[in-house]
This record gives C-alpha cells, structure tokens and sequence, in this order.
C-alpha cells in the first residue's frame, strides 16, 4: 500500500520548469473542434502537441530534466528507453544541451521514429519485444557505466516539465472545465494535474480531468481502484505511446490525489479517433494522442454523469508510422461503418457472382476487392467461397447492402 504523502511536484515546479523551457518548446495551438462540438453538444478545443518539436510533448518534460543536471552528471551522459516519442525529446534536448545520449527503443519500433531519433545525433539500441524490457535493460547500462538515466515518466522533473502543457491550457482556454488527455505511465497527466488543479483551487473553481487509457493497456484503473501499484500482465495496444504496463510511482501519487477519473476506450475507438482528426480537423495523429477524442466519442463523459461547457483535449503526439495509419484508417473506417468486408458460400455455378456484383450495384456500394476460392479445407466440391471489401456509406448504407443482398438468397458473414 502507498502512503499519502506531499505531492513530489508543486505548481512553482512547473512555473520554473516554464522559465527553462522557454525558446525550448513550442507554445502550441489550442484548435475549435466544430465537428466534435456538434457531436457531443458542447464546445471542445484540442491542444496540438502533435505539432511540438519532434512531434510530441515529451521534448518538455526531456529537457527540464536534463538542463537540471550537473557538469559532472552531463559529462557522464544520459541514457533512456521508449518506443519513440521520449526517445525523440531525450535525443532533442541532449543535442541542444551538447550531452551525449544513449536510447534503447524495442524491436520492432516503427521506421520513423527510429529514424528521427538517430537523426537527433543519440546513439539507438534496439533491445526487447516492449518498453518495459528496453526500460531494464537502459537502467541496467546506467547502473554499469554511470550514465545518467532519464525515465519517461517517474521523475519530478519530467512530470513538471509535462505539466507546463496545463499552465497553457489554462492561458489560451481560461474558462475550461474540463480537460481530457491520454495516460501511460502518468507523467504527463500527473503533471497537467497539478498544474490545473492549484490554479482552479486559487480561483475557486472546479476544473475535471480525465485521463484515459486504450483498453487493452489499462494499468491505472485497478491500480487506483487497489490504492497500490498494479502490473498488467500483457498489453496490447495500436497506442503505443502509452503501452506502459506498470504505473509509475510518482505519477500514481499525484493522479491518486487529484485526477477524477481514469477511463478507458476501445480500440476500435482509437482508429475511430485518428481518422475523425484527419478527416475533420486536419491533423495528423497518433493513437496514442488520440484517446482522450476517442473518449469524446464513445460518450465517456455521459457515462461519469459529467456535463461540461469547454472541454480541452490534449493530442499528446503525431508520430505515427505510415504503414501503421494505413491499417489504422482502414480500421478506422470500418468501425463508422465506411468499410465493409463480407465472406459468403456460393454454388459453383455461372451468374452467382454476377447477382451479387448486381446487388452491390444497385445498393451503390463500392467493391475494392474480391477474393473468389474454389479450393480450402472447409469447402465442399462444388462450392465457392467469396470474400469482398466494400466502400459504404456508414452503418445504415452497410445494412441495407447486407440485407440487399440477404434478399437475394446469400448469407453474408461480416468479417473482423
């Protein structure tokens, strides 16, 4: 059990984490979302740290820690792990701040994160199948050779570096009442938190905030729910941003004792999230900053009773993998119900599928792909197993195509 005790990070820890970092990072815009406005009927305004330096708040956070340490501590270097958003910001400010810099990131990292965190000038190690496991092996190395390591998340530093993202909020959004944003390990809520939190208590206001987790990736709600630090025993996330399945300690201190509540989305909601964001707002996501929209959308804040007048929402990062935003969109598209795959049996006979070319036709759908088999295990002789991918008009257009096509004596399986 932990122990409530003074928060380890203050308001005036963030104010000085500010000072440091100005020049450093980016005061990023604050954006009217119509479309989510209209959607869940109150206005809503996004905090763009997809568009920060190196793509993601994690360079505040990097910076404040490192421009802290000693000449003796620099010379020693630093060392860090993360599946690539701290990587960057480390790799940033380690550059800025002339400190040699050592990242392990996991295997299978996507190729651009990998890239941009070698282009920073920090020397990349591909170690481990997730962030916990480059997490151990940097604390390893920085036990072995001196050098300095810098946590993602558990660390005072870090956590006011991440909160000075609260102090803008409530500066460029000064009437907001609630405020939603993704969680991992806790710094950047934590420290957002006490940020927002003193100032409305100054003001004598009352200002929600969320953190969300994906669903698959949700280390906080049994934590708090257990008042202890509770480990996930396998996390699967598109989120991995925040595929932390550990809580940190400091974090969990502070989101204890000041954040209302902790939530969790789909990942169909995720996909859903990042294509709203491109294709209504224009901005480039990653799903990992994309949760606390998917939160909007799946009625989140119906379901804790909570109706707010102005909502922000932190988009914690836009580095997201090309390959993965193609599986991601099409996800994403399939979840509103733009994208329909169907598997049906069919006689082996002419005209079958001419029928069914008819009647997706006539329902103005569109085919993109058609995969027609004649052979396979669980096919009989003299049957055809097709499997088409549709373009749709939503989930109403997707029923009638389907019952269109139920009409005409098939029996179409949706497919995942």
């Amino acid at each position: 059990m932990i122990q409530k005790t003074q928060l380890p990070v203050s308001l005036s820890d963030i104010e000085e984490a500010r000072d440091l970092l100005e020049g450093v990072a980016v005061r990023t815009p604050m954006e009217h979302s119509r479309a989510l406005s209209l959607d869940i009927g109150s206005e809503v305004y996004l905090k763009c740290e997809n568009l920060q330096r190196a793509g993601s708040f994690k360079v505040r956070g990097a910076y404040v820690r490192m421009a802290k340490l000693t000449a003796e501590e620099r010379a020693r270097g630093v060392v860090a792990a993360s599946a690539g958003n701290h990587a960057q910001g480390v790799a940033q400010a380690a550059r800025r701040l002339g400190i040699k810099a050592r990242i392990y990131m996991p295997l299978g990292v996507a190729l651009p994160k990998l890239t941009a965190t070698r282009d920073h000038g920090a020397e990349v190690i591909l170690h481990g199948h997730n962030v916990d496991e480059a997490l151990a092996e940097a604390e390893r190395y920085a036990t072995a050779t001196g050098a300095v390591f810098v946590h993602p998340f558990d660390n005072p530093d870090i956590i006011a570096g991440q909160g000075t993202i609260g102090l803008e909020i409530l500066e460029q959004l000064p009437d907001v009442d609630t405020v939603l944003m993704g969680v991992g390990g806790g710094g950047l809520l934590a420290g957002v938190a006490v940020a927002i939190k003193s100032r409305a208590k100054e003001l004598g206001r009352d200002i929600k905030i969320i953190g969300v987790q994906a669903e698959n990736a949700a280390a906080y709600p049994p934590s708090l729910a257990a008042d202890a630090l509770v480990p996930l025993d396998t996390v699967r996330t598109i989120a991995d941003g925040i595929a932390v399945g550990r809580p940190g300690q400091l974090p969990f201190q502070i989101i204890r004792e000041l954040v209302d509540e902790v939530v969790t989305v789909s990942e169909d909601g995720l996909a859903r999230a990042l294509v709203f964001l491109m294709e209504r707002s224009k901005l480039v996501v990653e799903p990992a900053g994309a949760v606390g929209v998917a939160a909007l959308l799946e009625g989140k804040l119906e379901e804790l009773g909570i109706t707010p007048a102005k909502t922000a929402v932190v988009l914690s990062g836009g580095n997201i993998d090309p390959l993965l935003m193609l599986k991601v969109i099409q996800r994403g598209l399939s979840a509103a119900g733009r994208y329909l795959t169907v598997r049906m049996m069919l006689d082996d006979r002419p005209g079958e599928l001419a029928t069914i070319s008819r009647v997706i036709a006539e329902s103005d759908a569109n085919v993109t792909r058609l995969d027609h088999t004649r052979v396979g295990g669980s096919l009989s002789m003299g049957d055809v197993a097709i499997t088409i991918d549709m373009e749709t008009k939503g989930h109403v257009h997707s029923e009638l195509v389907l019952n269109n096509l139920r009409a005409e004596g098939f029996q179409p399986m949706i497919m995942g």
